[in-house]
């Protein structure tokens, strides 16, 4: 009995190490290569992998990290008033930034500003030959020549000049109309002068694959296939800053009108616009970084004006133009009351640069094509209505996503004077709701030999308001520049904060404003691995700097570097936080 028993037993571990043995051969053969059992499985060996890959960093960091010189400060409140936050006429730089770029001489001269597309050099310099080959003839009214400057402003910075009463031309001439709407809406008093000095339009570009894909599928290609798409994350769309770019509030007008025709500000607009941006990867400070996003493949279209598009091989060969939203025929506007010589000096100069030849040299600088097209949406829009549209971006724009920012302010020797306190002047005035929600987390480090952590991250509530401003008044200037050990620092306290904030969507960045390269510390090879790894993106605003450097820096995560003198930063940090904060 005995030996039957224990031979049955036997017979019973055999066969339960039989399934055992086929169940894990079975379990690692479906882990194994490609073999996953179904999608599930699949993003689970996905998420496994990405949480080893993150431990494999985050002990890299720990060790790196060692190696820092770091001390924590003792935070200081200061007062938070309003005496100190600049004005938003002060915030902008002095014109001698934008000096001009034809100097009329005649009797009686007019001044122009110029969206810079068209008074620029080279192919963007059409209105500037025009403009000298006008002041060349010598054109008298009364007995006195004539003749117009140009000076080379954005739309949207020529804007705030104008209604601020910074500074204010004869007259204007941006991308499009809205501009001009937005002037009268203001108070500021302007007289269409001429609706079309050269023909142009916005365009969207679309990787020739992507193209080729929406057109199999929905036929034809138009904002409101636009607006669905990105939506519904088949499109990664990217925009420029409609606070700044002519492209980019045309743009955001037109997302709104798609959904709602009626009314661009209701609340099914607005909820629309919010969707729409869930899926939307990058709105972009300037042209350049969007193009870096389109080269490294996280973008399948981008916003462009068909003029730059025409002059630039590259971009023809890789991508398909879509045009889309208002004219950019450049209007001509005169501005505030003028007298009836400098009206009428205008007057002839918009007949001189609509004539025969140099419309011809307008087209050879890839004006004038796609004159057939008719916007969708009209482009006598409001003044007041467009303000708002700019508005209801900049409140709707991270769709419930909270921001988690980490300021790294370089106080090296070279930055001792005048670099330090624009710095300071621009950190504090960011401070205003406006441009820093409440809602948003905030920190600051600095950095010379050694990286002080100023303030911790915290919600940017009155209260942390109060410490941030005392610790920016505390910075001093003084060492060697030690970059890369500051991002260290920032990427670990950011790394932190959110793991203590898991129940909120945030999307984290970092800020650096530096004015040279790091001569102590880690370098940029050592920690740039570290710097994918955690996906935070790193905006660099340089104080007369090697750019090229910060460029580096920025272009990991595909964010922007400003290069920034200490008489515009305020200005240059604004516009920033208006298109990411």
């Amino acid at each position: 009995m005995k030996k039957n028993s224990s031979g049955q037993k036997i017979a019973i571990f055999a066969f339960i190490g039989i399934l055992v043995f086929f169940g894990v051969f079975i379990g690692i053969t479906m882990t194994q290569g490609g073999g996953t059992s179904d999608t599930k499985d699949g993003n689970n060996q996905n998420s496994y992998d990405q949480a080893m890959e993150m431990a494999e960093a985050e002990k890299k960091l720990e060790n790196m990290l060692s190696d820092v010189k770091r001390q924590k400060e003792t935070p200081q409140k200061a007062s938070v008033t309003d005496d100190e936050m600049l004005s938003e006429k002060d915030e902008l730089p002095e014109i001698s930034k934008y000096p001009l770029s034809v100097t009329g001489k005649g009797g009686i001269n007019v001044e122009i500003f110029s969206s810079p597309e068209k008074a620029g050099t080279g192919m963007d310099g059409w209105l500037n030959e025009a403009a000298e080959s006008f002041n060349e003839q010598n054109y008298t009214i009364g007995g006195k020549t004539i003749s117009v400057s140009i000076r080379s402003v954005s739309s949207g910075l020529a804007y705030d000049y104008i209604r601020t009463d910074k500074y204010v031309p004869d007259a204007i001439t941006p991308s499009n109309e809205f501009w001009g709407s937005m002037l009268n809406s203001s108070g500021v008093k302007t007289q269409l002068i001429e609706k079309k000095l050269c023909g142009n339009v916005a365009g969207i570009l679309f990787s020739k694959t992507k193209y080729k894909e929406m057109i199999d599928k929905y036929g034809a290609i138009n904002m409101k296939v636009i607006s669905q798409t990105t939506a519904n994350g088949e499109l990664l769309m990217g925009y420029t800053n409609p606070f700044v770019s002519s492209t980019g509030l045309n743009f955001l007008v037109n997302t709104l009108y798609t959904y709602d025709a009626d009314n661009i500000l209701s609340e099914k607009a607005a909820d629309g616009f919010r969707n729409f941006q869930l899926n939307v990867p990058l709105v972009s400070y300037n042209t350049l970084q969007m193009r870096k996003a389109a080269d490294s493949g996280t973008l399948d279209a981008m916003v462009m004006e068909y003029q730059q598009y025409s002059n630039d091989a590259a971009l023809k060969n890789s991508y398909v133009f879509t045009p889309f939203g208002v004219r950019h025929d450049s209007p001509l506007y005169s501005v505030g009351v003028l007298s009836s010589e400098k009206t009428e000096v205008l007057k002839k100069f918009a007949q001189f640069c609509l004539s025969e030849e140099q419309q011809r040299a307008a087209a050879e600088c890839g004006f004038n094509s796609n004159e057939k097209y008719v916007s969708e949406i009209p482009s006598d829009i409001k003044g007041d209505i467009l303000i708002q549209a700019q508005k209801l971006y900049k409140e709707n724009k991270n769709s419930g996503k909270k921001i988690m920012a980490v300021f790294v302010a370089d106080i090296s020797g070279s930055m001792n004077g005048e670099p330090l306190n624009s710095l300071k002047t621009s950190l504090i005035n960011s401070m205003q709701n406006k441009y820093i929600s409440q809602d948003n987390y905030i920190g600051l480090i600095s950095y010379a030999n050694r990286v002080h952590e100023n303030l911790p991250i915290a919600k940017f509530d009155l209260n942390q308001q109060a410490y941030f401003k005392g610790a920016v008044q505390s910075l001093s200037a003084n060492g060697q520049t030690a970059t890369y050990d500051a991002l260290l620092v920032a990427i670990d306290m950011i790394h932190k904060a959110m793991k203590e904030n898991p129940d909120e969507d945030i999307k984290p960045m970092i800020f650096l404003l530096s004015d040279g390269e790091q001569n102590v510390g880690y370098s940029l090879n050592e920690i740039e691995s570290l710097i994918t790894a955690f996906e935070v993106p790193v905006y660099t605003i340089g104080y007369n700097a090697n750019i090229e450097a910060l460029k580096k820096v920025s272009e990991i995560n595909e964010a922007a570097t400003i290069n920034a003198e200490s008489d515009d930063i305020t200005y240059q940090l604004k516009n920033l936080f208006n298109s990411e904060m």
